[in-house]
């Protein structure tokens, strides 16, 4: 399964929806990725792929400085799971992979 691509995410967190961009690219059997909202771009660490479910780990800054873990499984061009900031509660995740022609940074 090849979870490659640019990914429209949403999260339902308790101070209201936020949207993101995630980046995600596989080279030499590694993936990397970054993370595009709320005018900053972060990397992702610790992306793991295990059958269909995808992990990772980033930090953000805005709204406020937060350390992420995502833990979402890929049904094809769609993926749904949850993210947690630290203690918080789970927040919902739910996303879709672009089609059509993507612009590289």
């Amino acid at each position: 399964m090849s979870v490659e691509g640019t990914w429209n995410l949403s999260v339902s967190t308790p101070i209201g929806k936020i949207r993101a961009v995630v980046q995600l690219r596989e080279q030499d059997g590694l993936l990397t990725g970054v993370a595009r909202g709320a005018d900053e771009e972060v990397p992702l660490d610790d992306i793991t792929l295990d059958g269909d479910r995808l992990t990772w780990k980033q930090a953000v800054t805005k709204p406020m400085r937060l350390n992420l873990a995502f833990d979402v499984t890929v049904d094809g061009d769609t993926l749904q799971g949850t993210s947690r900031a630290g203690r918080l509660p789970t927040s919902k995740v739910t996303g879709e992979r672009r089609t059509g022609p993507e612009r590289r940074p």
